[in-house]
């Protein structure tokens, strides 16, 4: 069973019965917001028309939106516009490019979505692109790849390739060259006051900084340039491993000693009515005769799956093997931990453990994301963070307290071996409180987080997510 088999536990899910999270800057009175069709090409809707639905609803139906209106912007132009008329009418404004990664749920005000702003644009010459702010991340992988390039793609090509890299960014290739937000070059962004402005290392520094990891609080991004790599090919794929062999697996992972260039990660998965499974997935920038020595320790225990291979950058999906995303309620959680406890992982999650179907995933970091970027960021708990513990269980709204427990339970369990917040971009529904959302940065980034939140955006227009408040 591999990845592609778990998410698929989401098919037997039920979609109804969601559940909306708070919105944390309140909710005002109703307003009218008909005069919104009049300063914007793209289409206006609101509840009951036709598409509304659909332009509303995300990738986790746990949390459902409830706007009064949704602009689906064509342009850059269209966004300001609906920024300005929510500004002048103090209307909260919430933005959606693909529907990954929401936190809290648009309840009255406008929702952006952005995802016709997917233009990508590759510069072979500068090794860059640039890319809208509704583009996925699949279509930034396969326009680099047909000029021999690469981005830092995360395990899943269908999320939003802007929500993805301002939250941090962690990909296969991380080890070697860092989070995906540590090479962005610019930023466009609209404003609370409707007013585009490209954000530089030089021009707005302070947004620039604040950006990269307090993403959504300060404006809408309508578009962004990146860094891409020379990466033709990459020896990478998956090893699952029978449940029963999990301490012998866990002690060999354990004990690899691997360079900057591979990156791997290591999950149980568990499936209805199925044993459970162990995947140690892997990512090396180099040849295959290399890759297979440094995981010998693993392959030599016999796995009972093995999709190692030299594969194209244009298929590096297939080293994870997410499937084309659809909508399921799922329940995540995510922290970061400073070692690999081998026992601890298998009393919180190994075969004899009491977990739902789901996913307790150990990403490796070290190698460029524990060292200081060239362009600083809020992207923090670099130094003592070793390894990224995620979560997800997909099951319906009616299974959440049950579900939320379970999930605390592992956590409690490493308790010890937390080092303190998490990554943004893995931040979930259920990390929307103040107290979660400060724990996620360092105590002096969140202070000039906050600081700069207050400069930008002291009503908090931008507040239908995780917010700096």
């Amino acid at each position: 069973m591999d990845r592609r088999t778990l998410i698929k536990i989401g098919g037997a899910v039920a979609l109804s019965g969601t559940i909306a999270a708070g919105d944390p800057g309140g909710r005002p009175g109703p307003r009218p917001v008909t005069g919104l069709k009049n300063r914007v090409k793209g289409p206006v809707l609101f509840p009951g028309d036709k598409d509304f639905a659909a332009e509303t609803r995300g990738y986790n139906p746990i949390v459902t939106h409830r706007p009064q209106a949704v602009v689906v912007a064509s342009d850059a132009a269209d966004v300001a516009a609906a920024v300005a008329f929510a500004s002048m009418n103090g209307l909260p404004v919430a933005v959606q490019s693909t529907g990954h990664g929401i936190g809290a749920s648009a309840r009255d005000g406008i929702l952006i979505n952005t995802r016709k702003l997917d233009h990508v644009i590759v510069h072979p010459d500068r090794r860059t692109a640039r890319i809208g702010g509704g583009a996925r991340v699949r279509a930034v992988v396969e326009s680099a790849a047909a000029a021999g390039l690469a981005m830092l793609n995360g395990s899943s090509l269908d999320v939003g390739a802007v929500g993805y890299t301002l939250g941090g960014g962690l990909g296969p290739f991380g080890r070697r060259y860092g989070y995906a937000a540590d090479h962005v070059r610019s930023i466009d962004l609209v404003t609370p006051w409707g007013r585009a402005l490209r954000v530089t290392p030089r021009a707005h520094r302070d947004l620039f900084w604040a950006l990269r990891g307090g993403r959504s609080n300060f404006g809408v991004v309508t578009g962004m340039e990146i860094d891409l790599f020379p990466i033709p090919a990459v020896y990478g794929g998956a090893l699952l491993f029978p449940g029963a062999a999990a301490p012998q697996v866990l002690a060999a992972y354990a004990g690899l000693r691997l360079p900057d260039a591979m990156t791997t990660s290591l999950a149980f998965l568990r499936a209805p009515g199925k044993p459970m499974v162990i995947r140690v997935t892997a990512a090396f920038l180099g040849t295959k005769a290399a890759g297979e020595q440094l995981l010998a320790p693993l392959l030599g225990l016999g796995p009972i799956q093995n999709t190692l291979a030299v594969v194209p950058y244009a298929k590096v999906g297939t080293i994870y093997n997410d499937p084309p995303a659809a909508p399921m309620p799922v329940h995540e959680r995510s922290a970061f931990l400073g070692s690999f406890p081998v026992e601890r992982l298998l009393a919180a999650a190994g075969p004899d453990a009491q977990l739902p179907p789901g996913m307790v995933e150990v990403r490796q970091l070290g190698g460029a994301l524990s060292r200081e970027p060239r362009l600083d960021s809020a992207i923090g708990h670099r130094k003592g963070a070793a390894h990224l513990l995620f979560l997800a269980s997909p099951a319906p709204a009616e299974q959440a307290a049950p579900v939320a427990a379970a999930q605390q339970k592992v956590l409690d369990t490493l308790k010890a071996d937390l080092s303190g917040g998490t990554l943004p971009t893995f931040m979930s529904a259920a990390d929307i409180s103040p107290e979660r959302v400060r724990a996620a940065y360092e105590p002096r980034d969140y202070a000039r987080l906050l600081r700069i939140k207050k400069n930008y955006d002291p009503r908090n227009l931008f507040r239908v997510n995780h917010n700096l408040r």
